[in-house]
């Protein structure tokens, strides 16, 4: 690979092969070299020339690899909420600054966790099927006004679920690390250690936590045995905070009575998993997120960060690299 131009800093951006260059990168062309890599060769050589890395391929193994060679790089950014799959030792222990996309998929997850809430409360799914099979079957369904919902994870995510869902009539309680009343999104946040007994009142769970290692499997037999018959637990979080082996057992069990996943502990999803063919179950593709316009939406978000790295200011969206997430106050 040839130098690029010294005068400009270099943004080296990973992608998939199958997702190309990120759109709407086009006004930095004025202040920076950019260099778009989607393979592991491509990496290997522009990396080492690199100041910026923007991650849109969360490939471990890759980055990591290359990693030894980014002498250079002084800022990388993931366009996700979630950075535990680019936080390997090398780059957590380094002076690097990670910032990731908090902020632009808050509303888009809120919605998104509504609508399977309320395709729950009233049976959209027995009313495709009945449709499918025109037949015409009147029924009662529930309502969700004056229902308990409970949030893990009070970050951005769950907070703008918190709004939303309290919109709605739903009594919303959060669960972080740490204990604290007067919240202005939950009302209440409880710390981790009241879980189970929280989880015996929710007729929703809802998963919004970041993977760390002190949520990988935090949702497992004993979790699951705490619930109502009646209840529905939602993940829009991440794959490995529930055993996923644990679950299928609970819903065959009937405790929960019902979940909605959009991410897993492997994906795809094999199809040949059982999930795929529970009644109760909603399967997504980690797409809880992913409105029209979201990957312009995620440059933007990095072009304005970009020119606060470029004129030496604070960048957003900094990462506790050490606890997986961001600030104390973001919990």
């Amino acid at each position: 690979m040839n130098s690029p131009n010294t005068d400009k800093p270099v943004v080296v951006t990973l992608s998939a092969p199958e997702d190309g260059p990120p759109p709407g990168l086009e006004p930095l062309n004025a202040y920076a070299h950019i260099v778009h890599t989607s393979d592991r060769q491509g990496l290997l050589d522009a990396i080492a020339d690199a100041d910026v890395l923007l991650v849109t391929d969360f490939r471990t193994s890759l980055l990591q690899e290359a990693w030894p060679r980014a002498k250079k790089v002084q800022w990388v950014h993931a366009t996700s909420a979630g950075v535990d799959a680019i936080l390997f030792p090398a780059l957590t222990e380094s002076a690097v600054p990670v910032t990731n996309a908090r902020g632009i998929f808050d509303n888009a997850i809120a919605e998104y966790v509504l609508g399977l809430i309320l395709s729950f409360a009233k049976d959209f799914m027995g009313t495709f099927a009945l449709q499918r099979e025109r037949r015409w079957r009147h029924r009662d369904t529930e309502r969700i006004q004056g229902r308990r919902a409970l949030v893990v994870g009070a970050g951005s995510i769950g907070r703008a679920i918190a709004r939303l869902l309290k919109a709605t009539g739903l009594e919303v309680a959060g669960v972080a690390r740490h204990h604290r009343e007067d919240d202005p999104d939950f009302g209440t946040v409880h710390a981790t250690e009241a879980l189970h007994d929280l989880l015996a009142d929710a007729d929703y769970v809802v998963v919004a936590a970041p993977l760390t290692e002190s949520t990988r499997g935090m949702f497992g037999a004993g979790q699951f045995a705490c619930m109502k018959p009646t209840a529905r637990f939602i993940n829009i979080g991440r794959g490995p905070i529930v055993q996923t082996d644990a679950l299928v057992a609970a819903l065959r069990d009937g405790r929960p009575g019902g979940a909605a996943l959009d991410v897993f502990e492997q994906e795809p999803l094999p199809p040949e998993h059982p999930l795929w063919q529970m009644p109760q179950v909603i399967v997504s593709a980690h797409m809880a997120g992913d409105f029209i316009g979201w990957r312009a939406a995620l440059s933007a978000q990095f072009i304005d960060n970009f020119q606060r790295w470029r004129q030496g200011q604070a960048l957003n969206n900094l990462v506790d690299k050490r606890r997986g997430y961001g600030p104390a106050h973001q919990e």
